[in-house]
């Protein structure tokens, strides 16, 4: 016993020093210019096959390999990121720097696969690999002390460099303030590209340490990462010597969690362990001050009249109808499965378009409408649409209720926790016997046939999509708005958002419920896969690129989003989606309107040069792009 605990206890060391590598790297990236990476699990990922491609690919010498990839490529690819990617985004509001680095990580994702096909099975070189001894009688392979060697290693180092050094000084430097930075004789952006560089390289050496663990995949490697964002958070994303605490206590749970929990909860609560510690920590943590907005230039699209938006409505329900005469079944298939993801769609217009609350669990809220209306009253009553709604709703709120201390990145984090738990503690077990659950399509007014229940949706997409742009025009949308703009300003003036926050976490959630019952029907059925919280992560992006605020945006991303198969057809390029979405969201640091805020631009812009609107002069708007005079009035 006394045995087992000591080899429980080498384990839980060594795990926590892979979570310390991965979070210290984070924590690297973040401390020295404000932006949070997720795509560092990627960038880990990436270089661990490149390593893998040097040393057994093409037969370079494993230590050559090894000094070649984390002190050559992982810095240049660090440097590159930052130079096209980042540095765009100094001063770009949070929510835009989120979907830039998860479009990063998509993007890494995409072409890895493309470069190494999945369907191959690879495994790194064994360094120190079938080398042991035996301490206090447990035995310790030379592996586990390299990586604790390594480990302390890096993080003495990182504490001298920030602590001590110039070069680490001036590198907290520039996070503070850039243009002090400057005055003082030291380049903003050399030391940026610095410090991004340096952070690859620690991805870089958490990927080739984790690989020989498992077998490299592509997407398991970067989730692997992931579960580093936990420590990090420990370390409120700025101490190194608490980070690496926070991985420690985390690896020790996770490997006692193996040693004495029984194995039929083992499979359900070891994959969350690290997500469920991040929630926790991020509820109990003191949340930091609000940040004001600063005021930029940028013209935001126009909120439609009532009058426009019933036409509007009108038009597009008559195009369906006619669109549902028109198409072939094949196509059907695809326009309908683009309208009720764009059901759920519009429900980050609501949540994260209109007042600026980042979710990525939106499929989680989906996958449960789906659900309950699979399982009450047969599958296709009215009631179990009604139940759809009203119990991801009173989720939505209750989650709400939980995180109404954060906002920002710590809010996309739980949300981003919430929905890797729903997949390992409620999909992959009760989406009916064996994974797959059969949905009804529920009657109202038209017949279930394909064309029938198409034309059905589209009502539904134009009524929710009118009611949301009425909600926009009311007292409530523009609380919602100044809340968008600033939450100092709100706060300043005595405005109480506490409930403003539950009411639209739990009208989103329900809206996305009621897309998630009209996807099942649309389906027929659905599985875990189909609410994958990665899937949340590429509707976010996808909407952000097309414009998160309109509902145009929403139904031209839903529409992308349902052609994703064809495009794979038309594109012989494995993971070809994950490369498109990856760029386009990668690159909205140039653009941070999206696909039809920069067309709303053009046409203000336009309407100016004719005499028909107002002044070329961009509104005045917040560090999140809504005009000053529609959050004050």
């Amino acid at each position: 016993m006394h045995g087992a605990f000591l080899s429980y206890l080498v384990v839980g060391i060594v795990i926590g020093c892979l979570y310390a590598l991965t979070a210290s790297g984070l924590v690297v990236t973040y401390t020295t210019s404000g932006i949070f990476n997720f795509a560092h699990g990627a960038i880990g990922m990436f270089m661990a096959f490149t390593y893998w491609q040097l040393a057994v690919g093409w037969h370079v010498p494993v230590p050559i390999a090894l000094l070649l990839t984390l002190f050559v490529l992982a810095p240049l690819m660090g440097a590159l990121v930052e130079r096209i990617f980042i540095r765009p985004l100094y001063g770009a509001s949070l929510g835009v720097t989120l979907v830039v680095t998860l479009g990063l990580l998509l993007l890494l994702l995409g072409v890895a696969n493309a470069v190494w096909s999945p369907t191959v099975t690879r495994n790194l070189p064994p360094i120190l690999m079938g080398h042991q001894v035996t301490i206090f009688g447990v035995v310790v392979s030379f592996y586990q002390l390299m990586v604790l060697v390594v480990s302390v290693a890096v993080a003495v180092v990182l504490r001298v460099l920030f602590t001590r050094t110039r070069v680490g000084i001036t590198m907290r430097a520039v996070v503070d303030d850039r243009e002090l930075t400057a005055m003082a004789g030291t380049s903003p952006h050399r030391t940026a590209q610095l410090s991004w560089a340096l952070g690859a390289s620690m991805a870089a050496l958490a990927g080739i340490l984790i690989a020989p663990l498992e077998h490299l995949d592509q997407l398991n490697l970067t989730l692997l990462v992931v579960t580093g964002y936990a420590a990090a958070v420990v370390g409120r994303l700025r101490s190194v010597p608490l980070t690496v605490l926070g991985a420690m206590l985390l690896g020790l749970l996770n490997s006692y969690a193996v040693g004495y929990l029984p194995s039929n909860w083992l499979s359900d609560l070891q994959p969350v362990l690290p997500m469920a510690v991040l929630f926790i920590m991020l509820l109990v943590m003191r949340p930091g001050r609000l940040a004001a907005g600063r005021v930029t230039g940028r013209i935001t699209a126009r909120i439609p009249s009532a009058q426009q938006s019933l036409l509007a409505s009108a038009l597009f329900v008559a195009a369906a109808v006619v669109a549902s005469r028109l198409l072939s079944p094949s196509n059907l298939i695809t326009a309908g499965a683009g309208l009720v993801i764009g059901l759920i769609a519009l429900s980050l217009v609501l949540l994260t378009g209109f007042s600026g609350q980042v979710s990525l669990c939106q499929m989680t809220f989906a996958g449960a409408g789906a659900f309950v209306m699979g399982k009450t009253f047969g599958g296709s009553s009215i009631f179990g649409l009604v139940l759809a709604v009203i119990v991801p709703a009173a989720v939505g709120g209750l989650l709400a209720a939980a995180v109404l201390r954060l906002r920002g990145l710590y809010l996309a984090l739980a949300t981003l926790a919430f929905a890797y738990a729903a997949d390992s503690l409620f999909f992959n077990h009760f989406l009916g016997f064996g994974g797959i659950l059969k949905v009804g399509r529920v009657r109202i007014g038209l017949p279930t046939t394909q064309r029938g229940y198409f034309v059905l949706i589209a009502v539904v997409f134009a009524a929710v999509a009118a009611g949301l742009m009425a909600l926009r025009r009311g007292p409530v949308g523009r609380l919602l708005a100044a809340m968008n703009d600033s939450e100092v300003a709100c706060a300043s003036v005595g405005l109480n958002i506490t409930w403003v926050k539950i009411l639209v976490f739990t009208l989103s959630a329900g809206i996305a419920g009621l897309g998630g019952a009209f996807y099942g029907g649309w389906q027929h059925e659905v599985g875990p896969n189909d609410f994958y919280f990665l899937f949340s992560l590429i509707l976010l992006l996808l909407i952000t690129i097309a414009g998160i605020d309109t509902v145009t945006g929403a139904f031209a991303a839903a529409i992308f989003y349902a052609l994703q198969p064809q495009i794979a057809r038309w594109v012989p390029i494995v993971s070809i989606n994950y490369i498109l979405v990856g760029v386009g969201a990668a690159m909205l640091g140039r653009n941070t309107g999206g696909v039809i805020g920069q067309m709303s631009a053009q046409r203000e812009w336009l309407r100016a040069r004719l005499g028909r609107g107002p002044t070329t002069e961009p509104l005045a708007v917040l560090d999140d792009g809504r005009d000053v005079a529609g959050a004050l009035s």
